[in-house]
């Protein structure tokens, strides 16, 4: 998204001779909250950006000109994984592919390579690591707390094909093993459930408010909302109620990779 909504909050904080904490203060937000505005990578809320204007005495000014995050840009995704990074918990919804921060390399490489226009060999390149850069998180033997709630889909679609597929499952199911991760199966005979309709990431902060991230073909949004993320916190929670538990999800997870090991 465009940072001149930020530029101009920091301008007008510089103004009045408030910094960052104390501006946070007198609108009854957190500072980072605040510094992630200014920096372009959050949206305030329309009541947040109405107690901003009374703080800073700019009139209706924050709150008539916000933002219009849904637009779709060719870096949508950026904001939401500088947030990722800052994450305490993390539950993913995954539809059609594991994900990002899952991927094994043999696995990113294989989703990153169909794409319109092709990707060059050194763009592809660029993005693998960059996609497992973001698994660092993981590197942290407790924070985040993650959680993945996997359509039986993501685990049946040969991505790579089967030694890929044989590979990546492995992995999830060591993560799950270590007791690092949690994951759960929504399976086939479900039939429909309550996030069908795509992908979502649901996240919580130490000192800031949560968001939700969804995404579409070319398109993604961070909604930071305060009713809409408690609307997908809700639908998220009503899908892991219809989903396996842990153990035996674990259990289809390896018997899907047998499957891959043993396919001809």
């Amino acid at each position: 998204m465009s940072n001149i909504y930020g530029e101009w909050l920091r301008g007008q904080r510089a103004r009045v001779g408030l910094t960052q904490q104390e501006l946070a203060d007198a609108a009854i937000m957190t500072r980072s909250h605040i510094a992630h505005i200014e920096a372009g990578r959050r949206v305030p809320s329309r009541e947040d950006a109405r107690r901003l204007d009374r703080a800073l005495n700019t009139g209706n000014v924050l709150s008539s000109f916000l933002p219009q995050d849904d637009v779709a840009v060719a870096d949508y995704f950026e904001a939401a994984r500088q947030l990722e990074q800052q994450a305490t918990v993390i539950r993913e919804f995954a539809l059609s592919y594991v994900p990002g921060i899952l991927q094994t390399e043999a696995y990113a490489r294989a989703v990153l390579r169909v794409s319109f226009p092709p990707r060059s060999a050194e763009e592809c390149d660029r993005l693998v690591v960059t996609r497992l850069e973001r698994a660092q998180v993981l590197s942290e033997p407790v924070t985040p707390v993650v959680w993945a709630l996997l359509d039986e889909a993501v685990l049946r679609r040969p991505i790579g094909g089967p030694q890929v597929m044989a590979e990546q499952i492995a992995h999830l199911t060591r993560l799950v093993e270590s007791e690092r991760i949690r994951v759960h199966v929504l399976p086939f005979r479900l039939g429909v459930h309550s996030l069908l309709p795509g992908m979502v990431s649901l996240m919580w902060f130490e000192d800031q408010p949560p968001i939700a991230y969804s995404e579409a073909t070319l398109l993604g949004k961070v909604h930071d909302s305060p009713a809409l993320v408690q609307q997908l916190q809700a639908t998220y929670d009503l899908a892991l109620g219809d989903a396996l538990p842990s153990r035996e999800s674990l259990a289809l997870m390896k018997a899907i990779a047998e499957d891959y090991d043993h396919h001809d």
